[in-house]
């Protein structure tokens, strides 16, 4: 696969050069993982549960756990059209070599990328289909969030992994070993296997009469969710695979694990519990060698629901102390109405105000109080009257649309609390500017909710076309919403049986993809996949009646059908529960207590060891104190002035000391890397390598840091170079050394120099370069396309400006070339930038492909920058020359 990346599109996704990825010895280990995630690497790379099971398998010196993410669809077309499968990124080695693959499941809508990798990798799909020799298809599991409710999946998974990872993955590999070395079958391993806490063998039920599932064996009859009872000492991985691009490219901290709120359609708020929380020192002690090893600029304290942790206070008075000394931000997500007081909302603001985003989930009291949000309108004004006393002035609201009894009354009130929270100041004061957001209600697995009715698309639209009536002409407010048709898929499969594996495989085949993405999100595969399969949609999305079996019954999540039919019963009342971790137990079944021992799975020795499950907390109540908003003489709110201020930055971090330049190569897989994707990564590692860089001042202090022309993607170098200001003299040797070992592979220091302060980097006025056509039959076709195209007078070409067309002369670009020593190693050519600049690349293929075969022949180009010339006669390197021909 890795010999394709000049053909992938965006192949940083694929090059496997980052910063903390683990590469070890295939003939060393015995056993190899690979990690998959169902979805683009962008994604994937943003999931936390991935980062941690990666560094518990490779802390194992015989295991050796490697990832693999969904390529998109042109790149997975470019490796069909060569025969290429699906490999790992660490090796490059096919995913049908491995020993085991993993999949995370975090949602329902990525069933079809599942069957997609499984292709692409040539495993067969389906358990059944894969035979007994264990040593001939790797063992294939799922585990993450969705798999309580992941019956459409199971007969394409040898295994399921229920709850926590941690312990569960490392026994299962245990015994693979084992199993390995011993000649088991897999019929065999997975018969051990179901012994396993956490461990769910979907082959062991067979459907019933009533539709229940019924087990094979009476003690793999209810397999149970797994926990790490004490977070404290879950392991957690301070070195992490840096990513070249990610949806959330930060440092994920995970202070709290579990939610008790109790929002009755929330699915992680009633399978992930009981609550466990870090402690602050555990916390502190993580994000110093986390910081070290990573060189990430912004902090994400992560939980389901961050503001409930409770030593957020506590916390963070160390943490943005830390973070002001050395310009890194920190982000709060998850964060509950109210859950923040003002000290901590200052401070934040004082580093810099990040968005700010509140779920109100329903826009009057009666529905909140049915879904038991356990927030007022009264509190949603105060956090956004706190908001605008520490100058924010944007903010975004989350709401829910089809909830249980909802009436167009509740919808109304959407658009009602929209306008409170933008005037929240009151007369005369500033306005926020919200942005709602609605999204359709999906009835969940597991939840108080989980007999419920989904509403239908059409319903969807109507109430949609309601709400955004009331917002029309509403001056600072604005409306969003999720589409229609991707909230009634995610319908249809939240609550499905095994017989809608069949309509995944269909749908799949009828070309369902990426279906969380709405560029590439169709309805109409699956719906033509259900009506073959003879399944009505809208049996999948109706009621449930109460004491019927579910497809998910014959699993235990922890919390007891008694406990979510009283909160259902509460909720058609109208009444609220209160957190039980601050109130009464509501015996939900997770806890160890006085009514009965925890329901969930655990060894007799890990139960021993953790005492009782039940919720663990820093402190018994909330360290943070209620704060009311300031108010002036006349009543009215004390907001900060609309001219926002910069955030504070230590004198010290503008000092500028010394100015260099970084002369580096750029080849193998870091020439993938875009110019955006080189900045970032460059970023972190001068932060890994503790260089005292320098900052800008101003809304967004950064690193001084500049760079030379950008180098067109897959274009290698053997002359880039970046400057750099520190705030702190150092020798360039010394500066070198700290670097070098942080770059990633294909980047190597040639030179460190001192440029002179205060003035900017200068840039090449001409650059040499060496290019060749990949295979055997290329001849001299390079030769004689420079040929011919130095013998034209002019060279006009158009290319698309700012300013829109624009035509340039090519030929003065090109002052010399001559054909390289050897015919096998193509051409040697000068480009001269004085007349103006152009991609390189762009340029060789005008000359290269003057008829317009740039389809046959880009792919077979390798074009490298050997050198730079600067005005006063400087080259780098020393020894880059370029032959003269006319």
């Amino acid at each position: 696969m890795r010999d394709l990346l000049p053909l992938l599109p965006r192949p940083s996704r694929y090059a496997g050069i980052e910063d903390g990825a683990v590469r070890k010895e295939p003939d060393a280990v015995r056993l190899r993982v690979a990690l998959a995630f169902p979805d683009l690497y962008e994604v994937g790379m943003s999931y936390l549960g991935q980062k941690i099971l990666y560094g518990i398998v490779n802390a194992h010196d015989a295991w050796w756990a490697e990832r693999v993410m969904a390529p998109d669809r042109a790149a997975a077309d470019i490796l069909r059209k060569h025969g290429a499968p699906l490999c790992t990124l660490e090796s490059d080695t096919p995913l049908d070599r491995m020993d085991c693959v993993a999949f995370s499941i975090t949602h329902e809508l990525c069933y079809t990328n599942v069957l997609y990798m499984l292709d692409l990798a040539g495993i067969p799909l389906r358990h059944a289909a894969r035979g007994d020799d264990l040593a001939a298809c790797p063992l294939v599991i799922a585990g993450g969030g969705a798999v309580l409710g992941a019956e459409p999946l199971a007969p394409f998974m040898d295994l399921m992994v229920l709850g926590d990872g941690e312990e569960t993955l490392p026994d299962i590999l245990r015994l693979l070993e084992r199993a390995r070395a011993q000649g088991w079958t897999r019929s065999g391993f997975l018969r051990e296997a179901r012994h396993i806490p956490g461990v769910y063998v979907p082959s062991f039920f067979t459907e019933g009469a009533d539709g229940a599932l019924v087990p094979r064996f009476a003690d793999h009859a209810r397999p149970a969710r797994r926990i790490v009872a004490d977070l404290e000492r879950a392991p957690y991985p301070a070195r992490q695979v840096i990513p070249v691009g990610a949806v959330h490219n930060r440092l994920s901290l995970e202070i709290a694990r579990g939610c008790t709120r109790g929002c009755r359609f929330c699915h992680a708020g009633m399978v992930y519990r009981p609550v466990r929380e870090r402690s602050p020192e555990s916390v502190g002690a993580l994000l110093e060698d986390c910081l070290r090893e990573t060189g990430f600029e912004e902090i994400s304290f992560l939980s389901l629901s961050t503001g409930d942790y409770s030593a957020l206070k506590t916390l963070c008075a160390g943490t943005l102390d830390r973070c002001a000394r050395e310009q890194v931000t920190l982000s709060l997500p998850s964060l509950r109405v109210g859950s923040i007081d003002d000290e901590i909302m200052g401070r934040m603001a004082d580093l810099r105000r990040t968005g700010c985003t509140l779920a109100p989930e329903a826009g009057s009291q009666r529905l909140r109080d049915v879904i038991n949000k356990g927030v007022s309108e009264e509190d949603i004004l105060l956090h956004a009257q706190k908001l605008l006393e520490h100058g924010w002035r944007q903010v975004k609201l989350y709401f829910m649309i089809g909830l249980p009894t909802e009436t167009d009354e509740d919808l109304v009130a959407i658009a009602d609390l929209c306008r409170a929270v933008r005037d929240a100041a009151g007369p005369g004061g500033p306005r926020l500017q919200v942005t709602a957001s609605l999204s359709p209600f999906v009835p969940k697995p597991f939840t108080p909710f989980q007999w419920e009715a989904q509403i239908g698309r059409d319903e969807i639209d109507r109430r949609v076309r309601l709400v955004r009536e009331r917002f029309k002409g509403q001056k600072c407010l604005k409306l969003r919403w999720h589409e229609p048709a991707m909230s009634h898929l995610e319908g249809i499969l939240s609550r499905a049986d095994r017989r809608m594996a069949d309509v995944v495989e269909l749908a799949w085949r009828k070309g369902a993809l990426f279906d969380s993405w709405m560029e590439s999100f169709d309805l109409a595969p699956w719906l033509e996949a259900l009506e073959e399969c003879g399944i009505s949609a809208e049996a999948c999305i109706g009621a449930r009646e109460p004491g019927a079996p579910l497809p998910w019954g014959h699993l235990e999540a922890g919390v007891s059908e008694a406990f979510l039919l009283t909160e259902r019963g509460r909720a058609l009342a109208g009444r609220i529960t209160p957190d039980c971790r601050y109130g009464a137990c509501r015996h939900c079944g997770a806890c160890d207590t006085a009514a009965g021992p925890s329901r969930l799975a655990g060894t007799r020795e890990a139960a021993q060891a953790d005492a009782q499950r039940r919720n663990r907390l820093v402190f018994p109540q909330r360290d943070q104190l209620a704060h009311q908003p300031r108010r002036d003489a006349e009543g009215r709110l004390v907001c900060k002035s609309q001219r926002q201020e910069p955030p504070r930055i230590a004198a010290d971090l503008v000092h500028k000391a010394a100015q260099y330049r970084f002369w580096h190569t750029k080849t193998g897989g870091s020439a993938c890397l875009s110019q955006l994707e080189l900045q970032a990564t460059l970023e972190r590692a001068l932060r890994r390598a503790g260089l005292p860089l320098a900052f800008s001042q101003g809304f967004h202090p950064l690193p001084l840091l500049s760079f030379g022309r950008a180098l067109p993607v897959g274009v290698e170098s053997d002359a880039e170079w970046f400057a750099l200001t520190l705030r702190r003299l150092l020798p360039p040797t010394e500066a070198a050394a700290l670097l070098a070992p942080h770059l990633p592979p294909g980047m190597r220091l040639r030179l460190v120099e001192f440029t002179p302060p205060g003035r900017r980097t200068e840039q090449a006025v001409a650059e040499t370069f060496a290019a060749r056509l990949a295979g055997e039959d290329a001849d001299d076709l390079l030769a004689r396309r420079f040929a011919a195209f130095a013998a034209l007078a002019e060279v006009p070409f158009t290319r698309e400006g700012k300013n829109g067309p624009r035509v340039m002369d090519l030929r003065p670009l090109l002052p010399r070339w001559a054909p390289a020593p050897r015919r096998a190693d193509g051409v040697t050519f000068t480009l001269d930038w004085h007349m103006g600049y152009l991609s390189p690349l762009l340029f060789t293929l005008a000359v290269l492909c003057p008829e317009g075969e740039d389809d046959r022949l880009r792919p077979r180009l390798r074009l490298r920058k050997t050198g730079q010339i600067f005005a006063d006669g400087r080259v780098f390197p020393p020894s880059a020359t370029s032959a003269d021909n006319g």
